[in-house]
């Protein structure tokens, strides 16, 4: 039996079998229904008699270096299962194609809301002001954790993050350009020209930092779990915390799912100046440098990203197709935010 998807068909007669030889207790027959939440690896909630899973692999086709990188998901999910910050419990790593066509793991299926919209429509003022601070506090507990005692003191190279970064998706972003984008060209020569000197302090980054990588549980909305960790890494934690305003700058809307242009305070969400002071108390400092950069990086690694889709939808190996190409049109935007925000800062 096989589940098509646009990205492949899953076996599930091979995933069954994977299951049984590394779940104990597991009791089929399963089911799969992917899901439109990860773009980049392939998800699927699995259904059985003992209970709901979830699969993540890596897609089809050739894959550009160091990207869709499950085995790193896998291992910073498993190393955070003891720690304050929750994380869906993690069951095994598959690291041969053959199985069941591809590299993947599976973790346990958290219950729970996932909100698309920053915006949080439907909810009231409190509920929104609670999801945020719950959003704060989790982004607090992540950077006050010890890499070293959590088993991840190589998980990143030491020093120079947003040095490395900025190389590392700018090769991103030209392995997989499709035309030339002034605009970005400009971005791109601004970054190389304003990274900041980092002091060589390391904290675990998430990476992609946005209320739709977070499981709230059904009311009241505490933080049930932090989801798609395949871009984390040892580094600069303004990085998260730029990843978070970056969102924010964004047009609001079904497609952008930003904060711009809206009245914050009537809609009982904190403005930046407060969200960043409030993150800062919790982490026990007092001055946050650099977040200009950290902001303006962010736009530019998601228009890197949203180029590395583009090519995917261009070659037919997008996970998710429709979305990949509302998500390629984006770019130009992207950048566009990032020049705004930069000459806002001036």
């Amino acid at each position: 039996m096989k589940m098509k998807s646009s990205d492949s068909e899953l076996d599930l007669i091979r995933v069954e079998k994977a299951f049984h030889k590394r779940i104990p207790g597991f009791c089929g027959p399963l089911s799969a229904e992917k899901t439109p939440h990860g773009q980049s690896n392939p998800t699927y909630i699995i259904s059985s008699k003992s209970g709901k899973y979830v699969l993540r692999r890596k897609p089809d086709g050739v894959l550009l270096p160091s990207a869709h990188a499950v085995e790193r998901e896998f291992r910073v999910m498993t190393a955070l299962a003891e720690s304050e910050l929750p994380v869906p419990r993690t069951h095994f790593l598959c690291e041969d194609p053959e199985e069941i066509g591809a590299v993947f793991f599976v973790m346990d299926y958290v219950s729970g809301k996932v909100f698309t919209d920053p915006v949080l429509p439907g909810l009231s003022i409190s509920e929104r002001a609670s999801i945020y601070d719950q959003m704060n506090l989790g982004l607090a507990k992540l950077h006050k954790l010890n890499p070293e005692m959590l088993g991840l003191s190589d998980y990143g190279r030491p020093g120079n993050y947003f040095e490395r970064q900025y190389s590392r998706w700018s090769r991103q972003y030209e392995a997989s350009a499709t035309e030339s984008i002034s605009e970005m060209e400009e971005l791109q020569k601004w970054l190389k020209s304003n990274i900041p000197n980092e002091d060589g302090s390391q904290s675990l980054v998430h990476g992609d930092w946005r209320i739709d990588n977070l499981i709230y549980k059904n009311g009241p909305f505490n933080l049930a779990a932090v989801i798609d960790w395949e871009i984390s890494t040892l580094g600069n934690s303004l990085a998260d915390l730029g990843t978070q305003l970056m969102q924010w700058e964004m047009p609001a809307g079904e497609e952008t799912r930003g904060l711009g242009g809206l009245n914050r305070k009537s809609l009982g969400i904190p403005n930046n100046n407060d969200y960043v002071e409030n993150y800062a108390k919790r982490v026990g400092i007092t001055e946050i440098p650099d977040l200009t950069f950290a902001v303006a990086f962010s736009f530019f690694r998601m228009a890197a990203i949203m180029q590395g889709i583009k090519k995917r939808v261009l070659e037919g190996n997008a996970s998710n197709p429709e979305w990949g190409i509302k998500g390629m049109n984006s770019i130009q935007l992207f950048v566009k935010k990032a020049l705004e925000y930069i000459k806002s800062k001036d």
